[in-house]
């Protein structure tokens, strides 16, 4: 019985993929009627849900944290050309869409995944543990991109409004950069034990690590497979996002709104496996995830929108508003007393939450 349904599981993680690039391709570029997007909707959570399984297979062959980087660094590729497509298609409105969608990025992921992993872990295993060097130096570069790309360009004076001028984009964005490459050096090669799960006393077996390890081929066919799910989860939510900032517009929300959507959509792989992990008292892969999402989306995004604007029209706006200034600093606070003692209770969990929660309310109700 397990044998098929894992046969089963292998056969619909395949073909789903596949079927999500076929609609794409049909879809592309069309306008596209109730019935249509409908259909999207479900291929695209199918195409989620193959993603995190084939991003757990290669994941469990590389070993962590390699496996983290992989699915972190996908995704935000991937969501990197969403929002430049979504740029040069917006006009006025796409000269915030970077900015809002990065900002909805790092507070989904450092409040909004974190919070449920940390509630998930500690209510299930009584406290969730993970180890707080790799995580604080984690979350201190996620503090760093953020300030340098989001809060500054609202002091700044070189230009008029929330904008860099062309030095200091070029700077945040080669800033943006090494600071990633630096994290990535430190997390792979020189303290990989650092971002590694944490056991318990006494544990010799942390979650599935009985499991056997995939072959090459297999983790490469599902490498190959992860992309092909990322790229239609992208490419589909683009194919959906008209129809988005059409209801966005009718319900008489902020235009900011799509960007929160664009990146619940595209983190949603991120967000199942981050709790998967949780659930398997890895709550270190889950802060892994978390804090790689939000660490990519900036270093990433920021560069490649840098360089997107000088063929793209209209002005690029990346400076938060005092509210969101206030809510990323009250974030980078309670993260650090979160990372500090090496666990957390369902109270830590839960402050998260509530950040989270209140990051969405102002997002609808600025």
């Amino acid at each position: 019985m397990i044998a098929r349904l894992r046969s089963l599981t292998i056969r619909w993680t395949s073909v789903v993929p596949a079927l999500a690039g076929v609609l794409l391709i049909l879809t592309w570029g069309r306008d596209l009627a109730p019935v249509v997007v409908g259909v999207i909707t479900v291929i695209l959570a199918g195409a989620v849900l193959a993603a995190v399984h084939h991003a757990e297979v290669v994941a469990h062959r590389v070993g962590e944290p390699f496996g983290s980087l992989v699915l972190a660094v996908a995704v935000t590729i991937i969501e990197v050309a969403l929002i430049v497509t979504l740029m040069a298609d917006g006009g006025d409105k796409g000269s915030t869409l970077a900015r809002d969608t990065v900002f909805a990025a790092v507070m989904i992921t450092c409040n909004g995944i974190v919070g449920l992993c940390l509630l998930v872990a500690s209510l299930r295993h009584g406290t969730a543990i993970f180890n707080p060097e790799g995580t604080g130096a984690a979350l201190a570069t996620v503090a760093t991109l953020a300030t340098l790309s989001l809060v500054l360009p609202t002091f700044t004076t070189s230009k008029p409004g929330p904008e860099f001028s062309t030095v200091q984009l070029t700077f945040a964005a080669l800033s943006s950069l090494i600071l990633y490459g630096l994290f990535v050096a430190t997390q792979t090669v020189r303290h990989r034990d650092y971002f590694l799960p944490v056991p318990r006393e006494g544990d010799m077996v942390i979650g599935d690590d009985h499991a056997a390890v995939p072959s090459s081929r297999t983790a490469v066919i599902s490498l190959s497979l992860l992309g092909l799910a990322l790229i239609g989860v992208v490419g589909l939510a683009k194919g959906v996002s008209p129809t988005i900032e059409e209801g966005v517009e009718a319900a008489g929300l902020p235009h900011a709104v799509v960007g929160v959507i664009i990146a619940l959509l595209v983190l949603l792989p991120e967000t199942i496996a981050a709790l998967r992990s949780a659930r398997r008292d890895r709550m270190q892969t889950s802060l892994n995830l978390a804090h790689g999402s939000a660490m990519a989306s900036i270093g990433l995004t920021i560069p490649a929108v840098a360089l997107a604007s000088l063929w793209l029209a209209g002005p690029l706006v990346l400076g938060l508003g005092p509210t969101h200034m206030v809510l990323l600093a009250l974030t980078v606070v309670v993260s650090s007393l979160t990372v500090v003692p090496g666990r957390a209770t369902p109270l830590q969990g839960g402050v998260h939450l509530v950040l989270f929660a209140a990051y969405m309310e102002l997002a609808i109700n600025p």
